[in-house]
Protein backbone atom coordinates (compact mmCIF):
# COMPACT_ATOMS: atom_id res chain seq x y z
CA UNK A 1 0.00 0.00 0.00
CA UNK A 2 1.30 3.54 -0.97
CA UNK A 3 2.39 5.98 1.24
CA UNK A 4 -0.73 8.15 0.24
CA UNK A 5 -3.21 5.32 0.65
CA UNK A 6 -2.08 4.30 4.02
CA UNK A 7 -2.14 7.91 5.48
CA UNK A 8 -6.13 8.11 3.42
CA UNK A 9 -7.52 5.24 5.25
CA UNK A 10 -5.78 5.65 8.50
CA UNK A 11 -7.15 8.74 8.38
CA UNK A 12 -10.68 7.73 7.32
CA UNK A 13 -10.43 5.24 10.02
CA UNK A 14 -9.56 7.64 12.74
CA UNK A 15 -12.84 9.65 11.98
CA UNK A 16 -15.33 6.99 12.26
CA UNK A 17 -13.48 5.58 15.31
CA UNK A 18 -13.79 8.99 16.97
CA UNK A 19 -16.85 9.70 16.11
CA UNK A 20 -18.52 6.46 17.11
CA UNK A 21 -16.22 6.63 20.47
CA UNK A 22 -18.01 10.17 21.15
CA UNK A 23 -21.40 8.94 19.79
CA UNK A 24 -21.29 6.17 22.19
CA UNK A 25 -20.59 8.53 25.02
CA UNK A 26 -22.85 11.17 23.84
CA UNK A 27 -26.09 10.39 22.66
CA UNK A 28 -29.07 10.07 24.25
CA UNK A 29 -30.39 7.09 23.05
CA UNK A 30 -28.84 3.93 24.71
CA UNK A 31 -29.34 1.64 22.18
CA UNK A 32 -27.55 4.40 19.56
CA UNK A 33 -25.17 4.29 22.17
CA UNK A 34 -24.54 0.46 21.83
CA UNK A 35 -24.67 0.43 18.29
CA UNK A 36 -21.66 3.40 18.14
CA UNK A 37 -19.77 1.55 20.68
CA UNK A 38 -20.15 -1.61 17.98
CA UNK A 39 -18.84 0.34 15.57
CA UNK A 40 -15.90 2.20 17.30
CA UNK A 41 -14.81 -1.55 17.79
CA UNK A 42 -15.07 -2.17 14.50
CA UNK A 43 -13.02 0.75 13.76
CA UNK A 44 -9.72 -0.42 15.83
CA UNK A 45 -10.07 -3.59 14.69
CA UNK A 46 -9.82 -2.02 11.34
CA UNK A 47 -6.19 -0.38 12.63
CA UNK A 48 -5.11 -3.78 13.63
CA UNK A 49 -5.69 -4.98 10.27
CA UNK A 50 -4.02 -1.92 8.47
CA UNK A 51 -1.05 -2.20 10.84
CA UNK A 52 -0.09 -5.65 9.99
CA UNK A 53 -1.26 -7.58 12.90
CA UNK A 54 -4.47 -9.54 10.90
CA UNK A 55 -5.01 -11.97 13.74
CA UNK A 56 -5.83 -9.59 16.45
CA UNK A 57 -7.86 -7.61 14.28
CA UNK A 58 -9.87 -10.48 13.04
CA UNK A 59 -10.27 -11.55 16.83
CA UNK A 60 -11.42 -7.67 17.80
CA UNK A 61 -13.79 -8.41 15.70
CA UNK A 62 -15.07 -11.92 16.70
CA UNK A 63 -14.85 -11.60 20.19
CA UNK A 64 -16.23 -7.41 20.36
CA UNK A 65 -17.89 -6.65 17.94
CA UNK A 66 -19.10 -10.57 17.10
CA UNK A 67 -19.90 -10.93 21.39
CA UNK A 68 -19.02 -8.37 23.74
CA UNK A 69 -21.31 -5.55 21.44
CA UNK A 70 -24.08 -7.82 20.75
CA UNK A 71 -24.12 -8.48 24.54
CA UNK A 72 -24.65 -5.21 25.58
CA UNK A 73 -26.98 -4.25 22.68
CA UNK A 74 -28.86 -7.66 24.29
CA UNK A 75 -29.09 -6.48 27.79
CA UNK A 76 -29.70 -2.94 26.72
CA UNK A 77 -32.95 -4.29 25.13
CA UNK A 78 -33.98 -6.50 27.97
CA UNK A 79 -32.94 -4.15 30.64
CA UNK A 80 -34.87 -0.93 28.63
CA UNK A 81 -35.29 1.90 31.64
CA UNK A 82 -38.97 3.01 31.23
CA UNK A 83 -37.72 6.65 32.37
CA UNK A 84 -36.89 9.13 29.76
CA UNK A 85 -33.15 10.12 29.71
CA UNK A 86 -31.89 13.12 31.81
CA UNK A 87 -32.28 16.26 29.74
CA UNK A 88 -29.04 17.93 28.70
CA UNK A 89 -28.32 20.81 31.42
CA UNK A 90 -25.07 23.00 31.72
CA UNK A 91 -25.08 21.75 35.55
CA UNK A 92 -24.39 18.43 34.13
CA UNK A 93 -21.41 19.57 31.88
CA UNK A 94 -20.12 21.87 34.98
CA UNK A 95 -19.91 18.55 37.07
CA UNK A 96 -18.21 16.56 34.06
CA UNK A 97 -15.33 19.26 33.56
CA UNK A 98 -13.29 17.52 36.40
CA UNK A 99 -13.30 14.25 34.62
CA UNK A 100 -12.88 15.81 30.72
CA UNK A 101 -9.86 17.39 32.59
CA UNK A 102 -8.74 14.40 33.99
CA UNK A 103 -9.35 12.09 31.07
CA UNK A 104 -6.78 14.91 28.80
CA UNK A 105 -4.40 14.78 31.57
CA UNK A 106 -4.09 10.79 31.35
CA UNK A 107 -4.47 11.35 27.21
CA UNK A 108 -1.18 13.60 27.36
CA UNK A 109 0.98 11.28 29.84
CA UNK A 110 -0.05 8.38 27.55
CA UNK A 111 0.41 10.29 24.34
CA UNK A 112 4.07 11.73 25.89
CA UNK A 113 5.13 8.38 26.94
CA UNK A 114 4.24 6.38 23.54
CA UNK A 115 6.38 9.24 21.55
CA UNK A 116 9.25 8.86 23.96
CA UNK A 117 9.65 5.72 23.97
CA UNK A 118 12.77 3.61 22.80
CA UNK A 119 10.76 0.67 21.28
CA UNK A 120 8.92 3.14 18.15
CA UNK A 121 12.73 3.56 17.11
CA UNK A 122 13.64 -0.45 16.98
CA UNK A 123 11.28 -1.06 14.60
CA UNK A 124 8.98 -4.07 14.05
CA UNK A 125 10.89 -7.33 13.16
CA UNK A 126 11.28 -8.92 10.33
CA UNK A 127 9.34 -12.22 10.69
CA UNK A 128 5.53 -11.98 11.64
CA UNK A 129 5.50 -15.50 13.09
CA UNK A 130 3.04 -17.71 12.79
CA UNK A 131 0.45 -17.02 10.13
CA UNK A 132 -3.35 -16.63 10.84
CA UNK A 133 -3.63 -19.97 8.33
CA UNK A 134 -1.41 -21.74 10.44
CA UNK A 135 -3.16 -20.82 13.61
CA UNK A 136 -6.55 -21.24 12.44
CA UNK A 137 -5.67 -24.91 11.52
CA UNK A 138 -3.98 -25.38 15.04
CA UNK A 139 -7.54 -24.08 16.82
CA UNK A 140 -9.55 -26.49 14.78
CA UNK A 141 -7.25 -29.78 14.78
CA UNK A 142 -5.36 -30.04 18.06
CA UNK A 143 -7.36 -27.83 20.06
CA UNK A 144 -10.88 -28.76 18.30
CA UNK A 145 -12.65 -30.22 21.86
CA UNK A 146 -11.82 -26.78 23.83
CA UNK A 147 -12.90 -24.74 20.79
CA UNK A 148 -16.77 -26.77 21.04
CA UNK A 149 -16.51 -26.42 24.72
CA UNK A 150 -16.73 -22.65 24.84
CA UNK A 151 -19.08 -22.34 21.70
CA UNK A 152 -21.51 -24.87 23.66
CA UNK A 153 -21.46 -23.06 26.91
CA UNK A 154 -21.57 -19.34 25.04
CA UNK A 155 -24.56 -20.55 23.72
CA UNK A 156 -26.23 -22.25 26.68
CA UNK A 157 -25.73 -18.76 28.53
CA UNK A 158 -26.90 -16.84 26.01
CA UNK A 159 -30.39 -19.19 25.94
CA UNK A 160 -30.44 -18.82 30.00
CA UNK A 161 -30.49 -15.47 29.95
CA UNK A 162 -33.57 -15.58 27.44
CA UNK A 163 -35.18 -17.96 29.67
CA UNK A 164 -34.35 -15.50 32.59
CA UNK A 165 -35.40 -12.49 31.16
CA UNK A 166 -38.36 -14.53 29.94
CA UNK A 167 -39.64 -15.41 33.45
CA UNK A 168 -38.94 -11.83 35.05
CA UNK A 169 -41.25 -10.51 32.01
CA UNK A 170 -44.37 -12.83 32.98
CA UNK A 171 -44.48 -12.04 36.77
Amino acid sequence: MSTTAAFIAYSVLTLVTLGAALAAVSLRNIVHCGLSLALAFVGVAGFYILLGAEFVGFIQLLVYVGAVAVLIMFVILLTRPDGDPQPFTFDRLRRALPGLGIALAVFLVITISIRTSESLRAGAPDDAGVSIEALGHKLVTSHLLPLQITGVLLTAALIGAVLFAMKEDNN
